[in-house]
């Protein structure tokens, strides 16, 4: 790889970096300088920024596309300055909940950024296992998607359809995975740049090692290897999360979830710029809105992010459950959703136009019917689920031996009221009777194997912390008490949920 830019190159940087001054703060501008400095210090000096190789994990919402910005910023004042810079890896992590409109913001920032034809730079796209050069219409592979989809399923019936451990469980531990091969790919990277300040790197680090010792892992070693010690502390969080949600016999699913810890090949350091930024959208709205082309698309711009359309399927579950399950009707379960959705804007210190596009979104009766649609098109497009299977998973009557079977029968398919023993039988093991089987896989979009493990599991007790899900939540931040009302006795409960 070349890294002596010509003229016309020097030229074109020179431009670019003036322009993307003129959205930086003063405060900013020192901040890259700042950065700049560091990097020089940790590559052994200016001789050494050449081979020096610096990560981006980008998410592709607002807050990661500012620090792509940052980033090359960085990267053309080292070379403005010293005629040499680091090698730039900016890596997208994706999976089965994150829209095209996600990429096309990808794609336009890359291209604000003239990042897609310079060789001091490396676009790559991570699905799961799969790393391949960053492409807008990069299709995603259906291993991944069926992988996403089952875990979304299995951890949706362990949980009543809960937002958090029905989507964002699992793929936590696959961005910690994403980071194991990412990191490491093709030799690896000297370092990772982060948006999180000091603190909350160590509050996160403590919380993972919290977890880690609870599932019996070795804690101290982990925290002398550092990063990677924080993997491996993951994927044993991961192992003991994976087979409590899918069983110790189920060696394949295990394995294909795995997280990747990297290997000796490097040992990246995290650099933060926290210190040198703010991330509050409207301190930066020019440069991400008009200069890098981002725009808050309907269904990925939600309450918390821009980078997945999960949250609004989180939304549209609570819906679910308050219309099938708890007798009352589904824009209950909306509205109890949006009193979450308010706080987490409120934490995020989301602009009040922005809170307000996503709640006027919900609005009106016919607003919440229209949500309701795309949800249920997002859920069966991406994630290839049916209603009638999200359903069944805010039910979870295939847990604790089935003991909601029978009200999930009677209230959404009565047709088979009648027929209950014989399912009992089926997931009991006790029999394999065609019919039956080929009903349950369909209502549930699981397979027997997958419905028997829920029958021998328990819906989790989120007061009681005795279980990786449980434990997960109660460490969760993402979550509040909603007040309900049986509309049958009038009797009040709170209920905490959690979400995006």
């Amino acid at each position: 790889m070349s890294h002596e830019p010509g003229t016309d190159v020097r030229e074109h940087d020179n431009a670019l970096y003036s322009r993307l001054l003129g959205y930086l703060s003063e405060v900013e501008t020192a901040g890259v300088k700042a950065v700049g400095e560091q990097i020089v210090d940790a590559a052994g000096g200016v001789d050494g920024l050449p081979e020096y190789k610096l990560m981006v994990a980008y998410g592709g919402g607002k807050d990661s596309t500012y620090v792509v910005a940052f980033v090359r910023a960085v990267q053309l004042y080292l070379q403005q300055s010293f005629d040499r810079t680091f090698v730039m890896r900016v890596a997208n992590m994706r999976h089965a909940g994150v829209p095209q409109a996600v990429m096309d913001n990808i794609d336009r920032v890359y291209r604000a950024l003239a990042l897609l034809e310079d060789e001091r730079v490396e676009l790559i796209t991570v699905d799961h296992t799969l790393i391949r050069p960053f492409e807008r219409t990069l299709p995603l592979p259906e291993r991944m998607i069926a992988i996403n989809r089952v875990d979304v399923l299995m951890n949706g019936h362990r949980s009543a359809g809960d937002g958090r451990p029905t989507f964002c469980n699992s793929c936590n531990l696959s961005v910690a995975d994403f980071y194991g091969r990412a990191a490491w790919w093709q030799g690896g990277v000297d370092a990772v740049v982060t948006g999180d300040s000091r603190r909350e790197q160590l509050l996160y680090s403590a919380w993972i090692l919290r977890l880690a010792k609870a599932s019996g892992i070795d804690v101290a070693q982990c925290r002398s290897m550092g990063f990677q010690g924080l993997l491996i502390a993951l994927r044993g969080i991961g192992d003991a999360y994976f087979r409590e949600l899918f069983g110790d016999e189920a060696e394949a699913e295990l394995a294909e979830r795995e997280v990747s810890a990297g290997g000796r090949s490097a040992q990246p350091e995290f650099i933060s710029i926290y210190d040198h930024v703010s991330y509050r959208v409207h301190d930066h709205w020019d440069l991400i809105v008009d200069f890098l082309g981002f725009r808050f698309d309907d269904l990925a711009f939600s309450f918390s992010e821009s980078d997945c359309a999960n949250p609004n399927l989180m939304a549209h579950l609570r819906g679910l459950r308050t219309q099938y399950v708890q007798n009352r009707t589904y824009e209950d379960g909306i509205t109890e959703y949006l009193h979450l959705g308010k706080e987490l804007m409120k934490k995020k210190e989301m602009p009040e136009h922005l809170a307000q596009l996503v709640l006027g979104r919900y609005d009106s009766a016919e607003k919440m019917e229209q949500r309701r649609r795309l949800s249920a098109d997002f859920a069966r497009d991406s994630f290839g689920l049916e209603e009638q299977a999200l359903v069944a998973m805010v039910f979870s009557p295939f847990t604790d031996e089935g003991e909601r079977l029978q009200t999930f029968v009677d209230r959404c398919h009565p047709e088979m009221s009648d027929r209950t023993a014989r399912l009992h039988a089926v997931l009991g093991g006790e029999s394999d009777e065609a019919e039956a089987v080929a009903w349950l896989e369909n209502v549930s979009a699981l397979t027997l194997a997958q419905l028997r493990t829920l029958y021998r599991s328990a819906l989790t007790d989120f007061a009681a912390q005795d279980s990786m899900i449980s434990r997960v939540r109660a460490g969760d931040p993402h979550k509040t008490g909603v007040e309900t009302v049986d509309p049958r006795t009038g009797r009040r409960t709170l209920e905490l949920i959690s979400g995006r």
